[in-house]
């Protein structure tokens, strides 16, 4: 076996597992494989202390078979994508930030976020978000994204930018070339962007170059086509050299680390797989392939990534160049000093911070329309939709920690109105839509929170039976949920239905 290839190949992998502590899966990728990073999701994470624990172990099984550390990276967004959720200070969706309309707030709070994350050990944040969501009905970016337009990214993502990396966490900019025109989640199929180079241009590529020429550290490929730049519509920009290598290092001149998004998404591992996706992102010009989840996926991707280099199908003049990349990457101070980070982490949750998010998610709360309040001596119904199958975006309803519901349930009795809830999926199964008509008949006053209503015919349907005259909607996630119910008593969204999200949606709705 060429030991020395091993540990080349192996740095240029990040890899996730299933555990809240160091598990066997992890310690023979670390061991073995010598992989040079590790992508944590809500299933490893449960208080600040377990996982700065967890990072430390993970550094310490690494340091007895490398002295490179790891990259130790997660999806730390804000909003609905928060892999760490308890004990920190909770981070607004990034278009709730162009909603409340303060840069310095965004670049601050960010700031503070890459902090936080990286005294529990974190050095790698897979944010921002530099996707243009000029599609409503965008499945999978929608509030994630800052804004609509691609000025509004580029002011807003690089003020996030300037805050992750003044903390000191590498930032990573996604999904290049751009997710943002699709109406398909790449987790579950390939989208394609029809428009011809010069729109690509102006809108979503624009970002990522105000991005480059701002230093950004890592950019993450997206699993969509681009006709206009790749020609194969079957060639998702992630194993496209056109895209990789052509647009982004040699016309956009950027020098920095590609990674892939992770290839056990169906528009890879449901097409050339997981495994020729891996040695094929790397022949298109990515410099750390993403494989999350199952080990067997990425034992095979390393072993066939090996087996291309010693057959020639993969230069290794091309690991060579990818790991120098890397190398840069892990020089920063996060990397480096994994061992000074503090066993018990201090200063989470600041006061100061906390009041910072909380100004924000009230400035960004956005009403349509006439809005009449709550009359609070009458009894209220309340239907919430929300997530509960488990999805790479909203891992919310599955996590091992018992995280609160994404429901205004508990702050109206906090408040002391009188409530019943009834609550339904996100997928708004005939059944549950039935059953919701039902529990609201002959209601006084129903508040509504949706999830995405603009996409699903089930919660369309639960809109339009209920009574108008006595109907609040509350956008949980898209805004354009409000345009559903032109004729409700009142309509307003807050880009997220985490209960930080939701507590100026209270606030409206009791008229406080």
């Amino acid at each position: 076996m060429n030991h020395e290839l091993r540990s080349k190949v192996g740095q240029l992998f990040m890899v996730g597992f299933d555990a809240l502590e160091v598990n066997d899966h992890i310690t023979r990728m670390i061991r073995e494989q010598r992989v040079g990073g590790v992508i944590l999701f809500r299933r490893n994470v449960h208080t600040p202390a377990q996982i700065a624990k967890l990072c430390r172990q993970l550094q310490e099984v690494n340091a007895e078979v490398s002295d490179i550390p790891l990259l130790i990276a997660l999806d730390q967004e804000g909003g609905m994508v928060m892999r760490v959720e308890q004990g920190v200070t909770p981070i607004p969706a990034a278009m709730a930030f162009q909603a409340a309309g303060s840069t310095a707030d965004c670049e601050k709070l960010t700031q503070i976020s890459g902090d936080e994350m990286r005294q529990i050990g974190i050095n790698m944040n897979l944010a921002p978000v530099l996707d243009v969501n000029n599609n409503p009905l965008n499945p999978v970016i929608g509030v994630r994204a800052y804004g609509e337009d691609a000025e509004t990214v580029i002011t807003y993502g690089l003020a996030a930018v300037r805050g992750l990396q003044h903390a000191g966490v590498i930032a990573t900019a996604k999904h290049f070339p751009g997710h943002g025109d699709t109406a398909t989640d790449s987790h579950y199929a390939m989208s394609v962007v029809p428009h011809d180079k010069a729109r690509l241009k102006a809108v979503e590529l624009a970002p990522f170059q105000a991005a480059i020429e701002a230093g950004i550290d890592a950019i993450m490929t997206a699993h969509v086509a681009f006709p206009a730049i790749e020609p194969d519509e079957s060639m998702p920009a992630t194993l496209s050299k056109n895209v990789l290598t052509g647009l982004l290092r040699e016309e956009m001149g950027y020098q920095g680390v590609v990674i892939s998004d992770c290839l056990e998404m169906a528009a890879i591992s449901a097409g050339v797989g997981v495994a020729s996706g891996a040695i094929g992102t790397l022949q298109a010009g990515a410099d750390i392939v993403l494989v999350s989840h199952l080990e067997e996926r990425q034992q095979a991707a390393v072993e066939a990534v090996m087996q291309a280099v010693e057959r020639g199908d993969i230069a290794e003049a091309r690991i060579d160049e990818a790991l120098a990349r890397v190398m840069v990457l892990k020089r920063s101070k996060a990397v480096q000093e994994w061992q000074s980070a503090p066993v018990q982490p201090q200063g989470l949750m600041k006061p100061e911070a906390l009041a910072l998010a909380r100004k924000v998610q009230a400035a960004a709360l956005q009403v349509q329309g006439d809005f009449q309040p709550l009359d609070t001596s009458k009894p209220v119904t309340l239907i919430t939709v929300e997530v509960r199958s488990r999805s790479e975006i909203d891992e919310v309803a599955i996590a091992r920690n018992k995280e609160p519901r994404s429901s205004m349930l508990p702050a109206f009795e906090e408040a002391g109105v009188q409530i019943r809830e009834y609550a339904l999926s996100a997928e708004a199964l005939p059944e549950e839509v039935d059953g919701a008509i039902a529990f609201a008949q002959g209601a006084e006053q129903v508040v509504l929170q949706t999830y995405n209503a603009a996409l699903v015919e089930g919660q369309q349907r639960l809109i339009k039976a209920l009574p108008q005259d006595k109907l609040w909607v509350v956008a949980g996630r898209q805004p354009y949920d409000m345009d559903l119910a032109p004729q409700a008593r009142g309509r307003c969204a807050s880009f997220g239905c985490r209960p930080p999200a939701l507590e100026p949606v209270v606030n409206k709705l009791l008229g406080r």
